[in-house]
């Protein structure tokens, strides 16, 4: 008997065994139903068997291995892609899931092995039966993967925003101590619980912008009227208090004036530059350059610091990549390293860009801001 006739005919028995391991599979499995544990299994076999006794080429079947079927066009998703999706729900780890269609493979050759005669087997269709399964295996990793990952989003999304209450009382606390004028130790207590705090404000609000991004809503702004030129000095002058051993500089040429969110922007700005005195030489300035032209205006972080390849330089923007400075001082102090992913993310949604480039001793990164219509 071929494959996929021996599938069909013998499909309980198939599918018993499936649910029996997929109870093993604990703790996820201890409060399921036999429905929920065989899920959608009669489907991924009925799946398969289908695909055994249509004509396939050596390339469809591997490409079919690594996860490239043709894709049924009525059909948004296939079985597999549920069952990954629907596993990831119940609380299986992906480990587990993966170790279902293992047994499942191996408990479909031993069947169809025990109930037929040599002469009954094919060799193409154990090819094509574990070229199928690696398929469906792929799929279900996909959607699965999804799944945790949009989960996972969604839960440091809420974490972010339930955090935020306890917080502002931390920082209403900070400041009602040091209006207290208590004495120096009450007052030295009350800075570094201010200090504590606005390093979590920061924490906080680059994780939440993050999960805003994956989750594909973007960076929210409200643009007004902006002078960029005032708004960096207010921004520069902060970070000189947190950095007084540092020299900040600022130049600017030609009109600076915007429709663009502020407070975004001086974020951009300042994580720009704390990037850049985290990993620029400590003892030369970083400098910060306006240049205000007819449709757009740009402006440029610099720091004395080694060349980079351009490549590393691309990945800097991407989330949780720092810089290749380890032994720096500054390095691990107050940061998620998503510092550098928000600022490509605030320049986006202002329909600009962001980019950075290698000099002979200077590390450049440059922003381009569409002027847009200033509002009357």
């Amino acid at each position: 008997m071929r494959l996929a006739d021996f599938i069909l005919r013998d499909m309980q028995a198939i599918l018993a065994q499936w649910e029996a391991f997929a109870a093993t599979r604990v703790p996820a499995a201890t409060s399921m139903t036999p429905l929920a544990l065989r899920n959608h299994a009669r489907q991924i076999l009925e799946a398969v068997a289908k695909d055994l006794s249509a004509f396939q080429s050596q390339d469809a079947q591997a490409a079919k291995s690594m996860g490239r079927a043709p894709k049924i066009m009525e059909a948004p998703e296939t079985a597999a892609q549920t069952h990954g999706f629907l596993r990831a729900q119940s609380g299986f780890q992906i480990n587990q899931m993966a170790s279902e269609y293992r047994a499942l493979r191996a408990s479909v050759l031993r069947l169809w092995m025990e109930a037929g005669q040599p002469s009954d087997f094919h060799a193409d269709d154990i090819v094509r039966f574990n070229e199928a399964i690696d398929q469906a295996l792929a799929e279900s990793i996909a959607f699965f993967s999804a799944e945790v990952d949009r989960a996972r989003e969604l839960f440091l999304g809420m974490l972010g925003h339930d955090m935020r209450t306890p917080l502002q009382a931390i920082q209403m606390t900070a400041s009602y101590l040091e209006l207290l004028n208590a004495g120096a130790k009450v007052s030295e207590a009350a800075s570094r619980l201010s200090n504590c705090s606005a390093r979590m404000k920061a924490l906080l609000d680059d994780l939440v912008e993050f999960n805003r991004t994956k989750l594909g809503m973007g960076i929210d702004i409200a643009p007004t009227n902006v002078d960029l030129a005032a708004l960096f000095g207010d921004e520069l002058e902060q970070l000189r208090a947190a950095y007084p051993d540092r020299q900040l500089e600022l130049e600017v040429v030609g009109d600076a004036q915007g429709f663009w969110d502020g407070l975004c922007l001086q974020r951009l700005l300042g994580n720009l530059v704390v990037n850049a005195l985290k990993y620029g030489e400590q003892d030369a300035p970083v400098r910060v350059m306006i240049s205000g032209e007819e449709a757009v205006v740009r402006f440029e972080v610099r720091n004395t610091g080694p060349a980079m390849e351009q490549s590393t330089l691309e990945q800097l923007f991407e989330p949780r990549n720092r810089g290749s400075q380890p032994e720096n001082r500054y390095t691990s102090e107050g940061s998620l390293g998503l510092g550098l992913h928000i600022a490509r993310e605030i320049a986006k949604a202002h329909g600009g860009e962001i980019g950075a480039r290698s000099e002979e001793t200077e590390i450049v990164f440059a922003v381009r801001l569409p002027r847009s219509q200033l509002m009357k």
